[in-house]
């Protein structure tokens, strides 16, 4: 071929080619995110605009309708909110003690923002859909904004109380992803399954939503969030780990598991613990009331599940690897509690115990098992969350005793099959816990993927290399301390 000069053109080579499409590709799909952002935005205008001018006073904004008994419930309300948004310090510890003192300040930075991105995504926008108001069974569409009557004192009681559970729905998912994801697209994550992915399964469940109102049992229920929280928290983050890949030198040439251990037992063991504390106002708390008894049975449950599945995981750990391992056991306390949060306030105490026992014993089978797959989960996230998570919402249908209602003292009791109550209840929860694994991990898959051809959701291989500390943010979590090779 010749130029209009009459100067030879070469022929483009393959490569070229193949380079081109690709850097075509990368382009595209920046646009269309720039483009999807934008509407994003206009349409939050559009919200608010419509929002503001309908505004009128709230039902209730300064609480002069309360009374002593209203002002109790609000008390136990917030000091229980209090103590779960106290988990989020456990869930950072966790998560810098099981991970490299290389990552600690981006596990740090990672966990800070997810609180502060959900406080202002749910608060907006969130709450709405999860609980304003219910549209087919599907969602909410009242409240954008928390204004007109909405500024309420009993909604934003309402409001606070779900935001710390869409928090720590959110930052479960950073110990799946830790070491390897940007920093950016953490940032985008923590906005969707503020916005979208916690409060529309959380709508179905807790906002009268169609899984509620299944015709079985009493629908389908779930106490304090086994499923609303853990396992959407869990199985987003398996999607994210699974589109990542897993960290380099994680597994050998063969595929064979290699360990990556934690560098502070020490802070992995006060996360869980704080975390373990916290839980008391995570599962009793959710009464909702501070004059219902029952707190006492689910506080009772809350901490004999936590302990049996301490026990379970030591032992089969100890049977398995001939070592009494401190990381599983750790495990297995946020795994029995995670167990337990959903069955809670629906079960005696001695199935508390079993309910924990099996939830250790599932926590490590599963790890295993996502090992085998060639999954990289540095906290075992999935497993403690997701996999315990459906084992909470099971367990419903096998043994709640009757003896309570849906957050209530009186009748439809909430009963399982081995208490007399047939396989309804059971069925209900098997429903929701194919709900709940299909919608956070589809809807997990494809933002992480379409994030992944958007910008790429991996950091380069030296920064992985060197730690995400320094190329991310600057600092470093232990700066006197030197690395040396041996």
């Amino acid at each position: 071929m010749f130029s209009i000069s009459g100067e030879p053109q070469h022929a483009t080579e393959p490569c070229d080619e193949k380079r081109i499409v690709v850097s075509l590709r990368d382009k595209i799909m920046r646009v269309v995110l720039r483009v999807v952002l934008t509407l994003g935005v206009v349409c939050l205008l559009c919200l608010a605009w419509t929002a503001i001018r309908g505004v009128v006073l709230g039902a209730d904004p300064t609480g002069t309708g309360g009374t002593a008994d209203i002002a109790i419930d609000y008390v136990w309300i917030l000091v229980c909110a209090f103590l779960v948004m106290f988990m989020q310090p456990g869930f950072a510890m966790l998560e810098a003690g099981f991970c490299r003192a290389k990552n600690a300040t981006n596990l740090m930075t990672k966990n800070l923002l997810d609180f502060a991105i959900g406080s202002i995504a749910f608060f907006l926008i969130g709450y709405a859909i999860m609980m304003g108001g219910d549209w087919h069974g599907l969602w909410g569409t009242q409240g954008w904004f928390m204004i007109g009557d909405y500024y309420d004192v009993d909604k934003y009681l309402n409001m606070f109380w779900m935001l710390v559970f869409c928090a720590t729905a959110a930052t479960i998912v950073s110990g799946a992803v830790a070491e390897r994801l940007k920093f950016k697209a953490y940032l985008i994550y923590s906005v969707v399954i503020s916005l979208i992915i916690y409060p529309i399964y959380g709508h179905w469940v807790w906002g009268g939503g169609w899984l509620a109102c299944l015709p079985f049992g009493v629908g389908a229920v779930d106490f304090a969030g086994s499923g609303v929280v853990h396992a959407i928290g869990g199985f987003v983050g398996l999607a994210g780990a699974m589109v990542l890949g897993p960290r380099y030198g994680r597994f050998d040439k063969k595929g064979k598991p290699q360990a990556i251990p934690g560098h502070n037992m020490v802070l992995a063991t006060l996360g869980v613990f704080i975390l373990w504390f916290g839980w008391f106002g995570f599962n009793a708390g959710s009464t909702c009331d501070a004059h219902q008894l029952r707190i006492s049975v689910i506080t009772v449950n809350t901490n004999l599940a936590a302990a049996a599945a301490v026990i379970s995981a030591l032992l089969i750990a100890r049977w398995r690897m001939k070592k009494w391992d401190l990381g599983m056991a750790l495990n297995g306390a946020v795994a029995g509690l995670v167990a337990i949060t959903a069955p809670c306030a629906w079960v005696e105490g001695w199935v508390a115990i079993i309910i924990g026992l099996i939830a250790g014993v599932l926590m490590y089978a599963s790890v295993r098992f996502f090992e085998s797959r060639g999954i990289d989960d540095p906290v075992g996230a999935v497993s403690v969350h997701g996999v315990c998570g459906l084992w909470g919402l099971l367990s419903i249908g096998f043994f709640a005793d009757g003896t309570y209602g849906n957050y209530a003292i009186e009748p439809p009791f909430v009963t399982g099959l081995f208490y007399g109550g047939g396989g309804e209840q059971l069925l209900a929860q098997f429903i929701s816990v194919a709900v709940v694994f299909a919608w956070a991990f589809g809807i997990g898959y494809i933002m992480f993927k379409v994030m992944d051809k958007a910008f790429g959701i991996r950091v380069p291989p030296e920064e992985e290399l060197e730690g995400l500390d320094i190329p991310e943010h600057g600092t470093s979590a232990y700066p006197d301390f030197v690395a040396t090779r041996k």
